[in-house]
């Protein structure tokens, strides 16, 4: 292990936990104000990336590709929720689990359709190409900082939505009591569109900002969502600040686990045993960490009030 490696892997640890944010945000929000099982987030994720793919083909301007793939996004979320989820709030969770699974499914399926079962790309913009010199003989991707930087941002800008503006009093009136802000006389269905559509944009930003380093290719949602549940849970359902932690907790773990697991392993055992232990202990660990934080803290880190 060198300290060029250990900074490579850490910087990326962090560009995983800014991804899982934007997803997990959205997410716990949901699922804290609406009591919403989504399984679907992910392949919303998903469209946006694809959705970048189109409208970077029409423009070929990175930024204006942004801007369109994000208002598609939102449309295309609020569109979801009207035909299909706002049936299922008042539906136990195994009905909106199994609605939401097919709908990706039916998502999965139509992005085959209409854009191929073949992997796609995009580039990152000229100004954002190129590395910046971090240590002595080793640079770090422009795009992959930007891409922390504007998460970073976004979450500062979410954080002060919440906690600062009348909306976000609801949201966390709702996360805490849904039923009380009802009988206020707050028009909790129309709540619901707005966050589901905002939840819906954060993941499409997400897959928007991905697609110039990971292949945008059908069902690439679905391993995010499994990774954006354990941060909800790891966090606190319906709370910003613990998605926002546990987003970096988990892409950290996760990153630099995979990276040096088989080296600590091969400090006390054989190099061939430290091979095949080393990658399947790697995988498991954010699900240990998970399973730890559930056994002190079942409600999560950072609970949202009502919840803890």
């Amino acid at each position: 292990m060198t300290a060029t490696l250990f900074a490579v892997q850490v910087l990326n640890g962090l560009q995983l936990g800014v991804l899982l944010f934007l997803v997990a945000a959205g997410l716990t929000l949901v699922f804290g104000v609406m009591d919403f099982i989504n399984l679907a987030h992910g392949v919303q994720y998903m469209l946006g990336a694809y959705l970048a793919v189109t409208f970077y083909g029409l423009t070929g301007n990175f930024f204006a590709t942004v801007i369109l793939a994000m208002a598609a996004a939102l449309v295309l979320g609020l569109v979801l929720e009207v035909i299909v989820f706002r049936h299922f709030y008042d539906r136990d969770h195994l009905d909106q689990v199994l609605a939401t699974f097919g709908v990706i499914l039916f998502l999965n399926e139509g992005v085959r359709i209409v854009w191929g079962a073949s992997p796609l790309s995009y580039p990152a913009p000229e100004i954002l190409q190129g590395a910046i010199p971090v240590m002595d003989g080793f640079g770090y991707p422009v795009y992959r900082i930007a891409l922390i930087v504007a998460g970073l941002i976004c979450a500062l800008g979410l954080w002060l939505v919440v906690a600062r503006t009348r909306v976000g009093m609801l949201i966390r009136a709702g996360a805490a009591n849904p039923s009380m802000l009802s009988a206020l006389g707050v028009n909790v269905r129309q709540l619901f569109m707005v966050v589901f559509g905002f939840g819906a944009m954060l993941a499409g930003f997400a897959g928007v900002m991905a697609g110039p380093i990971f292949s945008v290719e059908p069902g690439m949602g679905d391993g995010v969502l499994i990774l954006a549940f354990v941060v909800i849970v790891i966090g606190g359902i319906g709370s910003i600040r613990g998605a926002f932690l546990a987003a970096l907790i988990v892409g950290l773990v996760d990153t630099l686990g995979r990276s040096f697991m088989t080296d600590i392993f091969k400090l006390f055992l054989e190099p061939s045993a430290a091979n095949q232990v080393g990658p399947a202990i790697a995988s498991m660990l954010i699900y240990v960490l998970m399973a730890g934080v559930l056994f002190f803290r079942p409600t999560g880190l950072f609970p949202a009030p009502g919840r803890a």
